[in-house]
């Protein structure tokens, strides 16, 4: 399976952005794992900062990839583009979120991308990524 991991905002800080919260492994070392971990799968990389360029691969992946494991960073809670975006593909998108956003901010609570995803993993630290893959076979 072709799997294509989409991170958002503030993600490429990994390892170095509010470590009690986020961790100290950088999601690069990560994707070591991952690909060690899920050598039947061919995993692919996509990070962006910026709302319209995720929205961009989103639809890039729709028809090149299998499936799509996501964590919109902030624009989960914000981003009803991003939502459309992903009920408007072809291949199943799976939210995952480090943090367990349900004890986060009254603003961070709520996810609109969660909502048009085939599953979401929440607060699992990085090993929500693993349970994305797994979850899409």
């Amino acid at each position: 399976m072709r799997i294509l991991i989409i991170n958002g905002p503030n993600l490429n800080l990994l390892g170095r952005r509010e470590p009690e919260i986020y961790g100290r492994v950088s999601f690069e070392d990560y994707l070591f794992h991952l690909r060690k971990q899920f050598p039947q799968h061919e995993l692919s990389y996509y990070q962006s900062n910026h709302e319209g360029c995720l929205i961009d691969k989103l639809q890039e992946a729709d028809g090149t990839f299998d499936a799509v494991v996501m964590n919109p960073g902030a624009y989960a809670h914000t981003s009803i583009a991003l939502a459309d975006c992903i009920r408007s593909i072809n291949i199943p998108v799976v939210e995952v979120h480090i943090s367990d956003i349900s004890k986060r901010e009254p603003y961070r609570q709520h996810s609109y991308t969660a909502e048009a995803c085939k599953a979401h993993f929440v607060g699992f630290g990085l090993e929500g990524y693993d349970m994305a893959i797994t979850f899409l076979g």
